[in-house]
């Protein structure tokens, strides 16, 4: 059936869920909320401090999390079927916001609200089923224990198969602190979603509904979306549909800007053999794409050479070849897809887990810690490490913290090497060779997310020196992550804008024919800003400080040893980012003045 609501594009309503009863509740979204926040990782920041999310210890039953869909999920638009799922992380402490692209969203956009606020904590492991707004509890029973792959499959034979699924794994299930919760072989990874789920005694959340929206003018938004699909399969995306994300690791490579042996090292021998030419070259291959997306970025291939089997594929993005290979000093193809499978079948997220791995390794080198076996380049020490963080099981039960707690564990200085901010391990990029993306992964409210900044775009533009620092790059490196705020709240795919000549004028064509709002680049710009500015209260509310926003010690005086022209200095790197917080409006430390909360409109959160 169709639901009117007072904006086209939304239902302007919120399903709040309470697992202890089950019960369900809905609350209106007033205009002046959706149009300031707009939906996805917007929207969902908003119903976090709502809900009093940032108070609230993220493993206690009380704790809030949002499913926040956009007005364009289930539009014609390219790339738009996605939601965030937003919470306070059990890994930082501080803001989270994940996103997962899939039917999983469209699903729940039909379930007849804009997003889902989940609290409580069933009584029992259980499976909640939420159809059209009316919630329901099943024993999770024998699924509790399964794998991903395994609790999806048995889940389909149990249920109808309309339902749309997310699944915690059995890291989720112990709590691991890094652990996803995965739909159809993706994952709302960073940041341990799927640990706040399994706090809760939820193994997965099934979704159906009827409901839809109506827009504010069909035939343009049919016509725009025609136009956007045909620009993301041109030139600008060439890349990515024709190597995927791991393209990267040649590149990053050949920079020296290629996370080697837990940033010890800016490039790794003998890691041409983890890049898609390799790959595709000495195994089988396939290639996919999400739902209503026409870009298709997706590569997978097969763990083995001799095998053709699809159960054996396995999907790779840079990321997972970088965090499970180089970071640890393996390069052996076979290896380190049978640890990113491993992974995505016990739930967890592979920067993380490959961060924290690489730090207990070097730990284990300094000989400050008593685990002979974890050594780098043991092929066999990272997928028994894998298999322990998941479990919990011995040192494992210490990784499951990620590398921040376990530095403090250890002592002896280990936290000047430990690759985080705020307790967020590093993305594969080395900060001392693209200095733009080293402010970015610094004063990030997410911790060190390459996603949410932008700035990596940055360095490799014309306009900057990727290892100069200076306030040119600032002002950037703020414009990208503004674009980023724009993109997660509508939610577009980030490789989308490289095809949109101008984003934020694309963004306010969008918007007119979905919701029929006249939107100007200084709204969107002030929208953006209003964003931002949210997650940073969040932060301050959770007990966020400004020695939070910066770099391990290994990153600052010390030249990159295979690069030496890669230096960052702590004194320019302050300034950067006291000009950063000074751009946006905030302080010079970062704390938010009652002039910028007036201005954006903030003081109702």
């Amino acid at each position: 059936m169709s639901q009117l609501s007072p904006v086209p594009g939304y239902h302007a309503r919120c399903l709040h869920i309470d697992l202890s009863g089950p019960t369900a509740t809905t609350t209106e979204l007033s205009s002046k909320v959706l149009r300031g926040f707009l939906g996805g990782s917007g929207l969902g920041t908003y119903l976090l401090m709502q809900s009093d999310g940032a108070r609230i210890d993220p493993l206690q039953p009380s704790a809030p999390i949002v499913l926040a869909f956009s007005p364009l999920v289930g539009s014609p638009i390219t790339t738009s079927a996605r939601l965030a799922i937003v919470c306070r992380s059990p890994l930082t402490g501080r803001i989270n916001d994940s996103l997962m692209g899939g039917r999983f969203a469209i699903a729940g956009k039909q379930c007849g609200c804009d997003a889902m606020v989940i609290r409580g904590r069933a009584v029992e492991p259980s499976v909640l089923l939420v159809e059209d707004g009316q919630v329901r509890l099943e024993p999770a029973g024998s699924l509790w224990g399964m794998e991903c792959q395994d609790a999806s499959a048995r889940l389909e034979r149990l249920f109808s198969s309309d339902f749309q699924s997310a699944i915690i794994g059995p890291a989720g299930e112990r709590t691991v602190r890094y652990a996803t919760l995965s739909h159809a072989g993706r994952h709302a990874g960073r940041g341990g979603t799927g640990a706040m789920f399994g706090a809760k005694n939820i193994k997965a959340i099934l979704l159906r509904g009827s409901q839809t929206v109506a827009y504010a003018d069909n035939r343009k938004l049919a016509a725009l979306a025609h136009e956007l699909a045909s620009r993301s399969i041109g030139p600008e995306t060439a890349k990515y549909r024709e190597l995927g994300t791991a393209a990267n690791l040649s590149v990053l490579n050949r920079l020296h800007a290629l996370p080697t042996r837990n940033f010890q090292q800016g490039s790794c021998p003998d890691s041409e053999q983890l890049s898609p030419e390799s790959l595709t070259a000495t195994r089988a291959s396939a290639r996919g794409s999400c739902v209503a997306c026409t870009i298709g970025c997706e590569h997978a291939y097969a763990i083995r050479p001799d095998t053709n089997a699809d159960d054996s594929m396995v999907r790779v993005e840079y990321e997972n070849l970088f965090a499970l290979g180089p970071l640890c000093g393996i390069t052996e193809p076979d290896i380190v897809l049978a640890a990113s499978q491993r992974c995505d079948q016990l739930g967890i997220d592979t920067i993380s887990t490959g961060g924290t791995i690489a730090f207990a390794m070097e730990c284990v080198q300094r000989k400050l810690l008593d685990a002979p076996w974890l050594q780098f380049g043991s092929e066999k020490a990272v997928l028994r490490a894998i298999e322990l963080t998941a479990s919990r099981d011995g040192l494992g039960n210490l990784m499951a913290e990620g590398s921040r707690i376990l530095a403090k564990r250890l002592g002896n200085n280990t936290a000047a090497f430990a690759p985080h901010v705020k307790g967020m391990e590093l993305p594969g990029y080395e900060p001392r060779a693209m200095q733009s993306l080293a402010l970015g992964l610094a004063v990030a409210t997410r911790g060190a997310d390459h996603n949410r900044s932008g700035a990596a775009e940055v360095d490799f533009s014309p306009h900057v020196d990727r290892r100069d620092l200076t306030p040119n790059t600032v002002l950037r490196a703020i414009e990208t992550e503004n674009q980023s705020a724009l993109l997660d709240s509508l939610i577009l795919c980030k490789f989308l804008r490289r095809a949109l000549p101008d984003i934020t004028e694309s963004i306010a064509q969008i918007l007119q024919f979905v919701t029929g709002w006249q939107v100007t680049s200084n709204e969107l710009h002030t929208t953006a800003n209003r964003i931002v500015t949210s997650k940073k209260l969040f932060n301050i509310q959770s007990g966020w400080s400004p020695a939070e926003d910066t770099l391990p010690e290994r990153f600052f005086e010390q030249p990159l040893p295979d690069d030496p022209a890669a230096y960052l200095s702590r004194a320019r790197f302050q300034n950067a980012v006291r000009a950063y917080n000074t751009g946006r409006g905030w302080t010079s430390e970062g704390w938010i003045p009652q002039s910028c909360i007036d201005q954006l409109n903030l003081n109702d959160i």
